[in-house]
């Protein structure tokens, strides 16, 4: 489809789903008893959590009625279109769906957010969230969102089967990014075409950032996003360089995969490894395999000890017409028996600690034991490292880079947009 004729056609998807959310689509604007959630959960596993967490909901607060302000497609896209609209309007839904941590930043800066202490005291969520994760959602000072959820982002996911073939142990997983090279190199001489599989951008700026991290550490990789590390460090060229040999090994096609069909080519026997966050479990289970047996995971080599988080949550806008349902309905979310419903039916694991792990299946039993043990540090590619503008800029560097491979050009890139974020 041309563009302009994409433009028009997305346009006119937004004038709709602005139709179908607008004022009257259900809310009374005189009834205190309900909460209207905006969220793009429409299909999926995405759907069954959210639909598990309302049903806690409702047993919790039998008297409130939850309004599911959902907008389909464009993968949130067009859910942040009619948001965007409705805030700049002053017509704000009760709470919103957005990814802890830095891309809450435009909504903080623009005071279109309550800031949630009070609430977390209240509700003793300090005692019960990591403090490290805690510290992840604070920003001077304030907290101004909810976590449902947990998800891991530097996660290998293997298939036994091509590694044992090539004479690889799946249950030795290399200790740094150097031995895992070695072990592309050796699938790739056994007659692997894709020895890691790779997709569209998002997966790319994925599997960069846990190169950072492998190169850099915890504490000076946490640092890029406040400015205690430098971006032209040795850690930074030793971390593309690494990117530039993965990237020998991936799939000629990936930028336009898409993470399922990318994770597919582990799952059919065609590649051996893929970089995926732990919603990837879902794509081993509708195949039917068992954890540990056809497909293993591991942190990417040289993360070991390191939880690199991404975490969907609920905030309470300025201006919520129903600020004390908001209210039940973020109690609701972030209770033992709430987490527990959506977590399980989504794939993902809590944000608390003090939830029954034997519940979840032989992945989620690792990611629980790995968050409450490890280092915890904010995923970039899923909005919890730097802004939206920021994480903008670097996923282009690193889409042209996968185009070009012009590692001068990769660093100036990478150099410039730090720059002109921290100087912001």
């Amino acid at each position: 489809m041309p563009p302009r004729a994409r433009a028009v056609v997305v346009a006119a998807l937004v004038a709709l789903a602005l139709t179908a959310c607008a004022p009257g689509s259900g809310i009374d604007p005189d009834d205190p008893d309900q909460v209207e959630v905006f969220t793009w959960w429409a299909t999926g596993s995405e759907k069954a959590g959210l639909d598990a967490l309302v049903d806690v909901f409702a047993a919790q607060h039998p008297d409130i009625r939850f309004v599911d302000a959902v907008v389909a497609g464009g993968a949130g896209s067009n859910a942040k279109s009619v948001l965007a609209e409705r805030l700049a309007d002053g017509d704000p839904p009760d709470s919103f769906q957005a990814h802890a941590g830095a891309e809450l930043t435009d909504y903080i800066e623009a005071g279109q957010l309550q800031d949630l202490s009070g609430f977390y005291a209240a509700n003793e969520l300090d005692d019960v969230f990591p403090a490290t994760l805690i510290d992840r959602l604070t920003v001077d000072g304030a907290i101004y969102s909810v976590p449902t959820n947990i998800h891991r982002a530097n996660v290998v996911w293997a298939n036994t089967a091509v590694l044992t073939a090539a004479g690889i142990d799946p249950a030795a997983p290399p200790a740094d990014l150097g031995g895992w090279l070695e072990d592309l190199r050796r699938l790739r001489e056994e007659g692997v075409a894709v020895p890691l599989a790779l997709g569209t951008e998002w997966t790319q700026l994925q599997l960069f950032e846990t190169v950072l991290l492998a190169d850099l550490g915890p504490d000076a990789y946490s640092g890029l996003w406040t400015g205690e590390t430098a971006w032209d460090a040795t850690g930074i060229d030793a971390a593309i360089a690494h990117y530039d040999e993965l990237l020998d090994y991936v799939n000629s096609d990936f930028a336009g995969l898409d993470w399922d069909t990318a994770t597919q080519i582990v799952v059919t026997g065609n590649a051996g490894y893929i970089v995926m966050g732990d919603w990837a479990e879902i794509a081993f289970a509708q195949a039917g395999w068992t954890y540990g047996l056809e497909y293993t995971t591991f942190p990417v080599p040289g993360t070991a000890g390191v939880f690199d988080f991404l975490a969907d949550s609920f905030v309470l806008t300025v201006g919520a017409p129903h600020e004390a349902a908001t209210e039940d309905w973020l109690s609701t979310l972030s209770s033992v028996d709430g987490q527990q419903a959506f977590n399980l039916a989504k794939g993902s694991i809590p944000a608390r600690t003090d939830v029954d792990a034997s519940a979840y299946p032989a992945y989620q039993q690792t990611a629980l034991t790995s968050y409450a043990d490890d280092v915890i540090v904010p995923s970039l590619a899923h909005g919890a490292a730097a802004d939206v503008a920021w994480s903008s800029a670097i996923s282009d560097a690193v889409s042209r880079f996968g185009i070009d491979r012009d590692v001068d050009a990769f660093r100036r890139g990478l150099l410039e947009a730090a720059e002109r974020s921290l100087a912001g």
